[in-house]
């Protein structure tokens, strides 16, 4: 069986983790520059306060019924989710990350009683452990597991397996909530007759893979128990890592715009290490805002591919073989949102070719360099160490006015126990 561990309102779990205080009050955690609502805790749905809120209409409920309002705290979040798969990984040896607050588990039991059982362990360890409450559903395929979460959340458990038959259950369920149909594919589907998950899990497979996709076809195939991927096949490596954030004000000027890429190819290349991998190539993108005067200009985004002579997961060398491509996408007198990077890697020293002529004494040099860093911001705090490439004021970084303490990723704001 399948099991899918999902964090309940995981962004405002994860700040109750370290401030009990908001135990029982309304709580809202903002998107980047403090936007949008994007993770509401019980007591804030409770108010029909919806997903997606802006701040500046939310902003007005606050005082009048006592809303906690977070901005995102990224570091915070992503650590707690890494605690929250080493856990899992203590009960399977086979844990797929699906996002930062999912994963799927795999276990060998088809007994639902015995997954009852299994989940219950999972959950209690991860709360206990992590602090943070998640909802476990068990089935044959990562579709159902996920419908069988989305039941589970919502029993007094907080954990699901789905029965040997789960026609009753599909029936209950709109063809627009099944993972992978979405608001869009939803209306074409509902056209044809195609209501509910068990409508799409009894549709001809071949005539939704001509009418639509191999992808429909794929679901409907998993609704019924089939999965869509052999269970034993092995986890694909990761290829790609990528780093980008809004800005707090709109930037114009070209200092700026190296600065945050330089800064987002470190905390990148420091994902990379932590994998052991090496990047061969690297991608960066500049997103601009529109122009309306004195003349209109559409909004958009330019991007460069760097390719690598050899694969690196040296800081100062990402930087350095990027710094030349950046000026020449750059739009003088357009107002800059946000920029990226996304690395593209090989897993470890797999398909890497050894240069006759390279100088590996400078590479072995970088290398160590970029891990002494790593092991000083470890000890230290995230940005003890950094490149001067990446400034020293940052004015440009998001806005996060509403920011809780990096309880866990910095020695300075650690809580302390009196």
């Amino acid at each position: 069986m399948i099991g899918l561990v999902d964090g309940n309102n995981f962004f405002v779990s994860c700040e109750r983790v370290f401030d009990p205080s908001l135990e029982g009050k309304p709580v809202a955690v903002l998107s980047n520059n403090d936007g949008c609502v994007i993770s509401r805790s019980y007591e804030l749905k409770a108010l029909d306060v919806p997903m997606g809120m802006p701040w500046f209409q939310l902003r007005k409920l606050v005082d009048r019924h006592g809303i906690v309002v977070r901005s995102s705290n990224y570091e915070l979040y992503g650590d707690l989710s890494r605690r929250v798969i080493a856990v899992l990984r203590e009960f399977s040896d086979r844990v797929e990350q699906y996002s930062i607050d999912e994963a799927f588990v795999h276990a060998a039991i088809s007994d639902p009683e015995e997954c009852l059982r299994f989940g219950r362990e999972v959950r209690k360890a991860v709360l206990e452990w992590v602090g943070v409450p998640c909802g476990v559903g068990f089935a044959p395929t990562k579709t159902l597991a996920k419908i069988a979460n989305h039941i589970g959340k919502k029993t007094p458990g907080g954990v699901y397996a789905l029965p040997a038959d789960p026609s009753p259950v599909l029936e209950r369920i709109p063809v627009g909530e099944v993972w992978g149909v979405g608001r869009r594919l939803a209306p074409q589907l509902e056209a044809i007759g195609l209501r509910t998950a068990r409508d799409l899990a009894e549709a001809d497979e071949d005539e939704l893979a001509r009418r639509f996709s191999v992808v429909v076809a794929r679901t409907a195939s998993e609704l019924r128990g089939v999965p869509a991927v052999d269970g034993a096949a092995a986890e694909p490596a990761q290829r790609s890592i990528a780093c980008s954030r809004s800005f707090g004000r709109p930037v114009t000027e070209f200092e700026e715009l190296r600065q945050s890429v330089a800064l987002y190819l470190a905390e990148a290349a420091e994902k990379l290490r932590s994998e052991r991998l090496k990047a061969t190539s690297a991608t960066v993108y500049c997103q601009f805002y529109p122009e309306y005067e004195p003349t209109r200009r559409e909004g958009g985004a330019d991007s460069v591919l760097v390719p690598f002579e050899r694969p690196t997961s040296s800081t100062p060398e990402l930087v350095k073989r990027t710094a030349p491509f950046l000026e020449a996408i750059f739009r003088r007198g357009r107002r800059y949102k946000k920029t990226g990077v996304i690395l593209s890697c090989l897993d470890g020293d797999d398909g890497e070719q050894a240069d006759l002529f390279a100088d590996t004494r400078k590479e072995e040099r970088a290398d160590r360099l970029s891990a002494a860093m790593d092991r000083i911001n470890g000890r230290f705090g995230k940005g003890t160490l950094f490149s001067p490439a990446q400034g020293i004021e940052k004015p440009w970084r998001m806005k996060r006015s509403f920011l809780s303490p990096a309880w866990t990723t910095n020695w300075d704001e650690i809580p302390e126990v009196r």
